[in-house]
């Protein structure tokens, strides 16, 4: 099987031909020869809110795919719903990618969990991701030998994105969408909008499917109307 039974999944335009690259280039090659086997099995990913974190570990898994191998993805900002033995066994898949680390900080059980997962995705010698949104020692973790073992290996910055760049992403995103975002629209996205790409880019889907609606082109006042602004 390419993906374990979980109550998860992978979002289908969470992949590396989607997300707008821009200062990120070099951490891109990195994670597709990661993902390739090129580097030793684990990588601590980390950014602010909105960055693309959860976009990039689910592209890897997507890439793992379609090399055949298998991949899971686990957010883990939903730990009330699952239980830590989940990870039970997760070893024998060969990449995994554990979300959103930070908010297991402080829960012993969660966090015995995971040192206990690291050491044996370590020793079956399959590929690990964490990505939170600081760096390990940042993280507040209260077991010790979790905090080291989430600093022993390659630690990777997403850059954030400038403004001009963000505009650029949407653009992009709405293209592969089908359909133009014009410069104006944009900027009044980016203006109007917390600059959260997270939060943009679901703002531009409600706006495609207004569109598509009212065979509408995206205006500013159309925009406001769709929007209630």
């Amino acid at each position: 099987m390419h993906q374990l039974t979980l109550p998860l999944h992978l979002q289908d335009n969470a992949n590396f031909a989607n997300f707008y690259v821009g200062p990120n280039q070099q951490l891109i090659h990195y994670l597709q020869a990661f993902i390739a086997g090129q580097y030793d099995f684990y990588l601590y990913l980390w950014g602010n809110v909105g960055v693309g974190c959860s976009h990039l570990l689910q592209a890897c898994c997507q890439e793992a795919l379609e090399y055949g191998l298998t991949a899971v993805y686990i957010p883990l900002t939903y730990i009330n719903e699952f239980n830590p033995l989940m990870l039970d066994g997760l070893e024998a898949v060969s990449i995994v990618c554990l979300d959103d680390i930070q908010v297991i900080a402080g829960n012993v059980i969660w966090e015995e969990a995971l040192f206990h997962f690291y050491n044996r995705m370590q020793s079956a010698q399959n590929h690990l991701i964490i990505a939170g949104h600081c760096v390990p020692k940042e993280l507040n973790i209260q077991l010790p030998d979790l905090t080291s073992r989430l600093a022993s290996g390659m630690i990777a910055q997403i850059q954030p994105l400038m403004d001009e760049e963000k505009i650029s992403a949407l653009q992009m995103r709405a293209k592969l969408r089908g359909f133009d975002l014009p410069d104006e629209v944009a900027q009044f996205m980016l203006y109007r909008f917390p600059r959260n790409l997270s939060v943009l880019f679901e703002m531009l889907e409600r706006l495609d499917k207004a569109s598509l609606i009212s065979h509408r082109k995206l205006t500013v006042p159309f925009v406001k109307k769709v929007l209630h602004l």
